[in-house]
């Protein structure tokens, strides 16, 4: 089966956005960031979003965007960390690609994401944000393939992303 759009999916700083405009850039195919998006379409970051309009807004607006992707054809599409929580999202995500989870644990999501203050449910307490990333890791454990990527840079995900599903990407061969 060829594989129309690849889905990133993981926990905050996991790679999704620099794994995603990479792949995009490889496989010559749009990349779409649905925080990026979000935040264009409201005119403020998602920090803002949750701060003025609550969580509840951003979901729904994130629920929204993610269904109007669903026609959409040659897209890495990387998607917030909570957008998996919603079924609905998560009907979309499996419909429309193939879903890769993108995997690091918390000590490293401690190192890359630091003091950051523009992550809304980031709590820079090890032990909530442990919580909150276990609580996501079983919806993150139903993607169709999962890299860790500690040890890992940009390149090594993306080629490791494309010897697992290269010969399926629409219009190419299967040699």
């Amino acid at each position: 089966m060829k594989i129309l759009n690849i889905v990133l999916i993981g926990f905050m700083s996991t790679g999704k956005t620099s794994v995603g405009k990479r792949l995009a850039q490889q496989l010559n195919w749009d990349f779409v960031d649905t925080d990026l998006e979000i935040e264009k379409i409201n005119g403020m970051s998602v920090s803002e979003i949750f701060h003025k309009q609550g969580e509840a807004y951003f979901r729904s607006e994130e629920e929204a965007f993610i269904k109007s992707l669903l026609e959409r054809k040659h897209c890495v599409i990387a998607t917030g960390g909570g957008a998996v929580l919603s079924p609905a999202n998560w009907k979309v995500l499996t419909q429309m690609g193939y879903v890769i989870a993108l995997y690091a644990p918390i000590d490293t999501i401690l190192e890359r994401v630091g003091k950051s203050n523009d992550r809304p449910l980031f709590k820079s307490k090890r032990d909530e944000d442990e919580r909150l990333l276990i609580a996501r890791q079983p919806i993150y454990n139903k993607a169709e393939l999962i890299i860790n990527t500690t040890e890992m840079d940009v390149d090594q995900v993306v080629e490791e992303i494309m010897r697992n599903i290269g010969r399926r990407i629409e219009g190419e061969s299967a040699d």
